[in-house]
């Protein structure tokens, strides 16, 4: 795995997790396909990581830093996670501005990063003897930029955008071009704009690059996409849900910044209204960034629904929650489920796998499924398949 931020409080989770698990010292609780078997996914204990990050220090420090872990926890991975530093990266404080680093890309151009970004990726197969790479983008939250631009529409027209050092191509859209170009699996846990232009949709058909996003459903969305259907089923009308977050790590510091705090709220927002079949008048979304928090972010929902005979009742819902260990193993298993897509010969948007995000991908502008339990039936169904393919054999030390 190829993580954009590795040095960040998800990253530093996975790589951990993968570590403690390989040790004997954790069971495979919390990861969704830990039960999941002849089916052609790796084993866990396949993953290598490698990524890039604004900041240059070991993950031994970033995970100090960040506080998931516990200090015996941390003692155990301090030998392998002690070994391991991010390498530079690509970075615009335009799209970005809260979330500023010293470890930086130096390139003149938009081309000459994404080459750096391309043979970053190679040297990373090579000096590892990896089979294959998936990459990953945990980045922090850019501001969002319009996808209907006309430099999006095509490949050939982002080629020229890249070219001339378009002002609206970000980051995330160039670890994106720099992983479908090669046909490399990309996920995009995170809101910003990256793989899901029309001009990078299409490239990836071309390369066969199996992309999935965008933006985690980890912990206050999966339980809005899990109670909304049961809402509906009963017939219970919701007049309003009032949804606030507080949390204190590098996320929310970045999502204090308002532009790449509404591209949050406008992924987090999407999927009540597809779920109920109309638009709620009064769903409010709010965000903010509380340092003492922590990683230990709080979800707090109000929701006011009219039943029978006109008569009002109310929900309330408390999810103290460690954003870092629900989002860890997510992403964990989009890099096993990608490998799995890229050795089936699957190219394009990978929609099974959009139970594991906020505002899913899918292909060819069809609608989209967020309710749980359908995207759940729907990830198993597609993984069931794996029988009737001839995948070819996972070698016992392929990272992903």
């Amino acid at each position: 795995m190829a993580i954009v931020g590795l040095g960040g409080a998800v990253a530093t989770t996975a790589v951990a997790g993968m570590e403690l698990l390989r040790q004997g010292r954790v069971d495979t609780r919390g990861l969704p396909l830990a039960g999941v078997k002849g089916l052609g996914l790796v084993e866990y204990g396949a993953l290598t990581f490698g990524g890039w990050d604004l900041f240059e220090e070991d993950l031994v420090q970033a995970a100090r830093h960040h506080a998931v872990l516990t200090e015996a926890q941390l003692e155990a991975v301090a030998p392998t996670l002690g070994r391991m530093r991010p390498w530079p990266a690509a970075s615009n404080t335009k799209f970005c501005k809260n979330v500023v680093g010293t470890a930086v890309k130096q390139a003149r151009s938009l081309r000459e990063q994404v080459q750096v970004l391309r043979d970053d990726l190679t040297r990373f197969k090579k000096d590892e003897r990896l089979d294959r790479v998936v990459v990953v983008n945990l980045a922090s939250t850019e501001k969002s930029v319009d996808p209907t631009r006309p430099e999006f529409a095509t490949p050939e027209s982002f080629e020229k955008a890249l070219d001339a050092n378009a002002p609206d191509i970000g980051p995330a859209m160039l670890y994106a071009y720099a992983a479908i170009v090669d046909g490399i699996p990309f996920a995009n846990f995170t809101p910003s704009v990256a793989s899901d232009i029309p001009a990078l949709l299409a490239l990836a058909k071309r390369t066969g690059a199996p992309l999935a996003g965008k933006d985690g459903k980890t912990g206050q969305t999966l339980l809005k996409t899990v109670l909304a259907p049961a809402l509906r089923d009963r017939a219970l009308h919701v007049d309003g849900w009032y949804s606030t977050n507080i949390l204190g790590n590098r996320d929310g510091e970045a999502l204090d910044d308002p532009a790449s705090k509404q591209n949050k709220l406008d992924t987090k927002g999407a999927a009540l209204d597809s779920i109920l079949g109309y638009k709620v008048q009064d769903h409010i979304v709010q965000i903010q960034y509380y340092r003492p928090r922590g990683d230990n972010k709080e979800a707090w929902d109000n929701i006011d629904v009219t039943g029978f005979l006109g008569q009002p009742m109310q929900l309330k819902l408390n999810f103290l929650c460690k954003d870092s260990i629900l989002a860890a193993p997510l992403v964990v298993e989009l890099a096993r489920t990608l490998d799995l897509a890229r050795r089936r010969g699957e190219g394009g948007v990978i929609d099974a796998l959009g139970c594991f995000f906020k505002a899913p991908m899918s292909p060819d502008g069809q609608p989209v499924e967020h309710a749980m339990a359908e995207q759940q039936r729907h990830l198993m169904a597609w993984l069931a398949q794996g029988r009737a393919h001839q995948v070819e054999r996972a070698p016992e030390r392929l990272r992903g």
